[in-house]
């Protein structure tokens, strides 16, 4: 059976799943327990499992991040929310040297089976620390796994996925998407790897790459340039890091152009490791030099100048059309 789902919807059907499947998974947050989250993600969880597996938290990031590696070395499966991902850096350290080391440190005899939920990403009117889009950061740490899901289906699979696996797994919740994408949802438990794109559409003549709320606007302008003729390849990289390398590589062996959109800022980004990859591994394939199309190297702007700093389905239409004009 499936149920129509919202991402918000997904994320929190996922945390149901997780508790009732297994008493270990505890949740807990700024205001996730009596409120069940600013966004709502965690509704009903405390309703239904009670204040001891669900429950607020003081405002204190760092000391949530910290008391889940206790927790998570006691046998628990931690699943933490900050409350937004710029909230998250009080908590950099415990997060950094103890959640990230601490399974090498003790040589796997005690893996850090935490999950810790951030929503993300600009488009929402807010202020800076709400709006970021900081993957790269959590992605370059040695010990951590970074996901983030496009719809419903996805964060449902791949919440559950990271629930499950041993390791830390930050999960990023692009929340511009949060319920404005509705998409039927298997009612079941069901897990999506860890690692593993996602081809969204087949192509031949350029290979886009995006991920989180970005798709929506890539799904957009692959529809425009169908519509013109041109047959692009979209492909949700959906985990961060590990990233299916092997899916980007074949699509760009295939299509010989390769663009990355990302809302996070251009420089040491994502969007330039996927590029080396491409350059190293699919170099005698490509037309012309890989690109990227991303936000600029400043702070997320206020109200006024948001819609400036987003990237729009017509800068991605127009940016593609221009590569494949390129020989």
């Amino acid at each position: 059976m499936n149920k129509v789902l919202t991402l918000l919807g997904a994320v929190n059907d996922a945390l149901h799943c997780a508790m009732e499947a297994d008493d270990s998974v505890i949740v807990y947050g700024e205001d996730v327990g009596l409120e069940g989250g600013v966004f709502r993600a965690t509704e009903n969880l405390q309703k239904r499992f009670g204040v001891m597996r669900c429950f607020d938290s003081p405002l204190a990031e760092s000391a949530i991040a910290g008391t889940a590696v206790g927790m998570a070395a006691a046998g628990l499966k931690p699943v933490i929310e900050m409350q937004f991902s710029g909230f998250a850096w009080p908590a950099f350290n415990q997060i950094v040297s103890h959640i990230a080391r601490y399974r090498n440190r003790t040589r796997s005899e005690f893996p850090m089976g935490i999950v810790i939920r951030m929503p993300y990403g600009g488009g929402i009117r807010a202020l800076e620390h709400h709006s970021e889009s900081m993957e790269a950061i959590w992605a370059h740490v040695p010990g951590l796994k970074v996901v983030i899901p496009s719809t419903p289906y996805d964060a449902k699979g791949l919440l559950l996925g990271a629930i499950a696996d041993p390791d830390p797994v930050i999960f990023m919740e692009p929340k511009r998407v949060y319920r404005n994408i509705k998409q039927e949802v298997p009612e079941r438990y069901y897990t999506l790897p860890i690692g593993k794109a996602r081809i969204l559409r087949p192509g031949r003549d350029l290979t886009l790459v995006s991920w989180g709320a970005q798709m929506k606007e890539c799904r957009e302008a692959g529809d425009t340039l169908s519509r013109e003729g041109m047959d692009v390849e979209i492909i949700d990289l959906r985990s961060i890091y590990p990233f299916d390398k092997e899916t980007i590589v074949d699509s760009v062996r295939k299509t010989g152009r390769f663009l990355v959109v990302h809302e996070a800022h251009r420089s040491f980004g994502v969007g330039a490791e996927l590029v080396a990859t491409a350059v190293k591994d699919a170099f005698y394939s490509l037309e012309l030099p890989p690109q990227r199309l991303t936000a600029p190297d400043i702070t997320v702007p206020l109200q006024r100048a948001e819609k400036l700093y987003m990237i729009s389905a017509d800068r991605i239409a127009e940016r593609v059309r221009s590569m494949l004009r390129e020989e």
